[in-house]
């Protein structure tokens, strides 16, 4: 049987977890400090289901890189709307204001904190019309 490894990460061997502001979405953790001691970088495979995805809200502290892997989605990204699919890479610099909502029936994303989110909640910006809408 093959040695488990910290440098080689199935994602069904991963933590699979649902991240906070998000629905209908599994992530699982390739790269972190718990996963396998990084220190500088945060590497999670997303899988949202069709209609679901996160309202608007931003990272302070840390930038954010997704890359689609499979399926379509809209994501507004500082206030402008963005079609995206498969082959699309979305930056996200600290404290912009970003949400997606998937239109295909998933989407299946790679993204890319640095340094590592660890959904620490103090490291999520939410937007001002959300908590109005919560409240």
């Amino acid at each position: 049987m093959p040695q488990k490894s910290p440098y080689v990460i199935r994602a069904e061997d991963a933590e699979c977890y649902s991240p906070a502001n998000h629905t209908g979405t599994k992530n699982y953790r390739l790269v972190g400090p718990r996963t396998n001691g990084s220190k500088y970088l945060e590497i999670a495979l997303g899988d949202i289901e069709r209609h679901e995805g996160s309202p608007p809200h931003a990272h302070p502290g840390l930038e954010q890189a997704t890359y689609v892997l499979e399926g379509e989605a809209m994501a507004e990204i500082d206030g402008v709307d963005h079609h995206i699919k498969a082959g699309d890479l979305l930056y996200y610099p600290e404290k912009v204001f970003h949400s997606i909502r998937v239109l295909s029936e998933r989407i299946k994303l790679l993204v890319i904190y640095a340094p590592p989110f660890e959904e620490h909640p103090d490291r999520v910006m939410h937007h001002p019309s959300a908590q109005t809408a919560d409240a």
